[in-house]
């Protein structure tokens, strides 16, 4: 059926383009699958279109960037759909409905991107506080709608806008923070999850100010950790050891290459009543576990969660180099019968190859593991089946034998 006339430009797929893959939900259509003459080429990069399949059906509605990689991100697959403030308002409405049936506070992801069918959007709600990550030229360009939105549908005073990340330079928008709506927060935000006490930088702090995505995982480290002498390494506002002196560890290292990060790691440990019993280490990981072994130090649970190592296909085989050597550093540390957990948030690298590099790190050090748990984002952070992007989160606990 072809859709009525439209006002929107038009791309069309290459006669060897399957068009069945988007119609079924994928989000991209690449470059190379698309018939780029001179005409679509003058589409402005973050312009709405329409995409048609090679006899000039209709697919869907989404934003064009065709000089990219991605030259189209699909919004809507009806394609007569109007991209208006409506449209927003359902999308954020559905994301806002979901986390309202998961959590009983109002701390968590609100919109997840592709995740949330809403491409290049992240929203990271801390209590009367949002903080907007516009990823994409089409966002931008509706920041006043969309803030509007969000205000309205969760009553929050104070939205944020964090023009940061790798996401928004490939798009050409500029770096830059900025209060969109009532006054920026006096300090950190004391954020309650798994019983513990994070405070989030949400103004100068590392992304949104909190990583939501590893709540879920927290918690098995949480109830693995009752007793227990705890090292987090990369350990940043410290996730896991606060969750872990919640659950009951005697005490617990975090290591982090940034002193402002561990201060605030501090801050929590002392809104929780549990200040002793949370040390610090600032240096390089790596060194520090090294040095930690030279010292003769062990702990019942060791968690290691890095930056992203393969951010890219380019950079898997340096990556999974890197997490073996995480892997081969942090075991030795394990007391006989403890856990190790190890992370990445590297999508490019798959949970296969993550957890051979894995298994090769712990069989270099010469320990015996186990695998007990095999975590991912919790539900606030939903994954596009047919984008493993949404999904880039690992997280394996082993057992390593006495």
């Amino acid at each position: 059926m072809i859709a009525p006339p439209s006002s929107l430009p038009t791309l069309r797929l290459k006669p060897k383009a399957e068009a069945r893959r988007l119609r079924h939900g994928a989000p991209w259509a690449w470059a190379d699958e698309l018939v780029l003459d001179r005409r679509s080429r003058a589409i402005p990069a973050g312009a709405l279109a329409i995409l048609e399949d090679a006899d000039r059906r209709p697919v869907g509605v989404g934003v064009a960037t065709v000089e990219a990689k991605i030259a189209f991100r699909m919004l809507d697959r009806d394609a007569t759909a109007l991209i208006d403030a409506d449209w927003l308002r359902a999308r954020i409405g559905a994301a806002l409905d979901l986390r309202q049936k998961l959590f009983d506070a109002p701390y968590y992801r609100l919109v997840h991107a592709e995740g949330d069918a809403l491409p290049g959007l992240i929203v990271d709600r801390f209590g009367e506080t949002l903080v907007i990550q516009p990823n994409a030229i089409w966002l931008e360009e509706r920041l006043g709608m969309l803030s509007e939105i969000l205000a309205d549908l969760t009553g929050c005073t104070t939205l944020i806008k964090n023009g940061s990340g790798r996401a928004r330079a490939a798009e050409g928008l500029a770096e830059e923070t900025a209060v969109l709506r009532g006054a920026a927060p006096e300090g950190p935000i004391p954020v309650p999850m798994n019983g513990a006490i994070y405070m989030a930088d949400v103004m100068a702090g590392q992304k949104t100010g909190l990583f939501y995505d590893q709540r879920f995982n927290h918690g098995v480290a949480a109830r693995l950790a009752r007793e227990a002498r705890v090292l987090d390494v990369f350990s940043h506002v410290g996730g896991f050891a606060l969750a872990c002196l919640a659950g009951g560890a005697t005490g617990a290292l975090a290591v982090d290459a940034s002193e402002p990060a561990l201060d605030l790691a501090l801050a929590g440990a002392r809104a929780m009543g549990r200040a002793a019993d949370l040390a610090t280490r600032r240096g390089d990981a790596f060194a520090v576990m090294e040095a930690l072994e030279q010292e003769g130090e062990s702990f019942d649970l060791v968690i290691a969660d890095p930056p992203a190592f393969a951010p890219s296909k380019p950079a898997l085989e340096k990556g999974l180099r890197a997490y073996e050597r995480v892997a081969r550093l942090a075991a030795p540390l394990v007391a006989p019968g403890g856990v190790l957990i190890l992370c990445s948030c590297s999508h490019a690298a798959d949970l296969g190859k993550f957890r051979a590099a894995c298994l090769r790190g712990i069989g270099r050090a010469g320990r015996v593991p186990r695998l007990i748990h095999t975590g991912f984002a919790g539900p606030d952070h939903p994954q596009h089946p047919d984008l493993s992007e949404t999904g880039y989160l690992k997280v394996l606990a082993f057992r390593l034998l006495p």
